[in-house]
């Protein structure tokens, strides 16, 4: 079945991963009865060699995943507020933002960031799909559309009187199927002199970490700064500068301007995208070179689940998490191999795993069940983890990492 790029249309001939069918990584089961209606798709990505956007070769409907139930809450996770209120203190004064701003996020799930603004005075709206995220913010005083954000949303606010000084688009533009359209609603959104920020896993990194486990449905798209330039180029949009930053395993936050907007490259641009080069993203071999080392990766863990079932040892996973998922079920693991998971989330608690249906529980099962291996599985989170749970010491019990290799710590 041939296939076409989803920004630019050439045809798409170079496979980054093939991971066979699973299951949407978010789509939890209520219990046991539903294993037999559970659903798997094709997982498989690709990137163009015209423009270098890296992304799924199935589309699923983004109104089937991003619904009235949505199970991804921002603000269970305390690094990330923290994440939040640092952009905002440094966004006001980098951009000497006054009470008179008006911030718009998009993806704004449940007000996590604008609570920030709000809080400083400014005006803020967020645009947000998920209902029952949507209905969490405003109970916090954050108005919010829900609309999935593209072209003709943004034309309908701007018709309703507003205009954007600042836009933040945090872990969206990976979530998008129709990118272009995305896009261009924040040229038509911005002030002349507004500024949209957005961030995104960096492809780089993803490459170079073996962090296969990033790759899900929901993200049609993996992105680099090469692939990003050219798609804001098209769409009315330019990027002046670029930060690193260590969030979900390292991260890019893009600034961009619109087309005609006269702030300056930075250093920081200009560096970073001499260091994808040098990395060779615009050589193909550099992307089917990933493929070839998620087995590596997956035997290690598989002899480590063997070993520990040999030596009589029990298992447990610690994070719920869509990219958990992901791991788990391309390396085939099920409840037979880790007995459970715990998350902080209550509601993905009583619920099963998508796919290897691990039965998931509190925080609090780990001190009863007392396990002597936990997998932590959002790898991006582990010095927290790791830090709340020192109990686990008590009976022995080691925590263990498995990308970009495996680490009993």
């Amino acid at each position: 079945m041939s296939h076409e790029c989803r920004f630019c249309s050439a045809p798409l001939t170079t496979v980054v991963a093939d991971l066979g069918s699973t299951p949407w990584s978010n789509s939890f089961l209520p219990d046991a009865t539903a294993i037999d209606k559970e659903r798997s798709f094709p997982l498989k990505v690709m990137v163009c060699s015209e423009c270098y956007l890296v992304q799924t070769t199935e589309t699923v409907p983004a109104d089937e995943i991003f619904n009235a139930d949505y199970a991804y809450l921002s603000s269970f996770s305390t690094s990330w507020l923290e994440h939040a209120k640092r952009y905002a203190e440094m966004m006001t004064e980098r951009f000497d933002l006054t009470s008179d701003a008006s911030v718009v996020e998009v993806a704004s799930n449940d007000g996590y960031l604008l609570q920030y603004f709000a809080g400083m005075g400014m005006s803020v709206l967020g645009v947000e799909p998920a209902a029952n995220a949507a209905k969490i913010a405003e109970s916090r005083g954050v108005a919010t559309k829900v609309a999935f954000f593209g072209k003709e949303a943004a034309t309908a606010l701007v018709a309703g009187g507003l205009r954007a000084d600042l836009t933040a688009a945090n872990n969206v533009l990976a979530h998008v199927p129709d990118i272009a359209d995305f896009v261009s609603g924040f040229a038509i959104l911005l002030k002349p002199d507004g500024v949209s920020t957005f961030e995104f896993p960096h492809l780089l990194t993803m490459l170079d970490g073996i962090q296969f486990d990033t790759i899900y449905h929901e993200h049609y798209s993996y992105m680099s700064l090469l692939a990003v330039e050219r798609i804001f180029e098209a769409c009315g949009l330019k990027v002046f500068d670029v930060e690193e930053i260590p969030t979900h395993g390292g991260s890019l936050r893009v600034f961009a301007q619109k087309t005609e907007g006269m702030r300056t490259v930075t250093d920081r641009l200009i560096a970073l995208r001499e260091k994808e080069e040098q990395f060779g993203l615009r050589r193909m071999a550099t992307y089917e070179r990933f493929g070839q080392r998620i087995g590596a990766v997956c035997d290690a863990f598989r002899s480590f689940l063997a070993r520990a079932k040999a030596d009589g040892k029990t298992v447990a996973a610690y994070g719920a998490a869509a990219k958990g998922n992901t791991f788990l079920n391309v390396c085939g693991a099920t409840a037979d191999d880790i007995t459970f998971v715990v998350d902080r989330s209550d509601i993905k608690q009583g619920k099963l795993l998508p796919g290897s249906h691990i039965p998931v529980y509190a925080p609090s099962h780990i001190d009863v069940a007392k396990p002597d291996y936990i997998v932590i599985l959002p790898w991006n989170l582990k010095d927290e983890i790791i830090k709340s749970n020192s109990q686990i010491r008590a009976w022995g019990g080691q925590f263990v990492v498995a990308i970009p290799t495996l680490h009993i710590l």
